[in-house]
């Protein structure tokens, strides 16, 4: 499903649709990590999809190409760079996403506060065609709170709200991240979604991301009854190894 955008970019959207990143440990140099991800998205419609993405992380620096095509053969290449950086009392994330058919989108977001903070974020796109593989809005401003007050544990509730079409579309996340030993960790995402979509219909509903963390690999699920604001029901499964 190629979307046209009235809902936008992916994960590399920018937005914080998975947490903001932790902020990078002091000390010492930082060494040259890599994830790669597979992943198949199941289309109610049968217009079934996989994406391979790649990404590297070096200190307070991320970069990523993906690459995704669909049943219909809709393709679509993208590179993307990501920085982090901390200020003390704010941690941002700034970044730049390019891809195939012309698109160009960029985001900055933070964390404001210690053990609990405050979201805030703002994404702009050029409006070219993307697949967009975070399912939230991407031309939307991002509000929301955070906590880490509880041991190995990260809570954050905020919602990503379009701001610029007129569609109304708002997606709310509800994340727990709970790390069991050191290289475990259990991540859940609740959301609820509501807004027009390009057709001017309402749209509501609600979805689920789960992930499972056995370092160095990850296995996540994830399902959206509406996604991308469409009427399609969407079921993902994604599974990663770092290196």
């Amino acid at each position: 499903m190629k979307i046209h955008f009235s809902i936008l970019p992916a994960a590399a959207m920018l937005l914080v649709t998975n947490v903001l990143a932790q902020p990078a440990a002091g000390g010492g140099e930082p060494s040259l990590a890599f994830k790669l991800t597979p992943a198949f998205y199941r289309i109610s419609d049968g217009n079934n999809a996989a994406d391979l993405n790649l990404r590297a992380d070096y200190g307070d620096n991320v970069g990523w190409i993906g690459y995704y095509r669909d049943r219909l053969g809709f393709q679509q290449a993208r590179a993307g760079y990501e920085r982090h950086v901390d200020l003390d009392a704010a941690r941002l994330v700034l970044s730049v996403q390019v891809a195939s058919h012309g698109f160009l989108g960029g985001s900055a977001n933070a964390e404001i506060g210690g053990d609990t903070f405050a979201i805030v974020g703002f994404g702009r796109t050029n409006l070219r065609d993307y697949y967009n593989l975070n399912f939230d809005p991407n031309d939307a401003i991002t509000l929301g709170i955070g906590t880490r007050a509880i041991s190995n544990t990260v809570l954050s509730l905020f919602m990503v709200k379009d701001d610029r079409l007129g569609t109304g579309q708002r997606v709310t996340h509800l994340i727990a991240r709970r790390r069991f030993a050191e290289k475990q960790r259990f991540t859940i995402d609740l959301s609820y979604k509501s807004g027009r979509n390009t057709a001017g219909d309402d749209v509501e509903g609600s979805g689920i991301a789960v992930t499972y963390d056995y370092a160095p690999w990850f296995v996540r699920v994830a399902y959206d009854p509406y996604v991308n604001f469409s009427a399609n029901r969407m079921t993902l499964f994604a599974l990663c190894r770092r290196f």
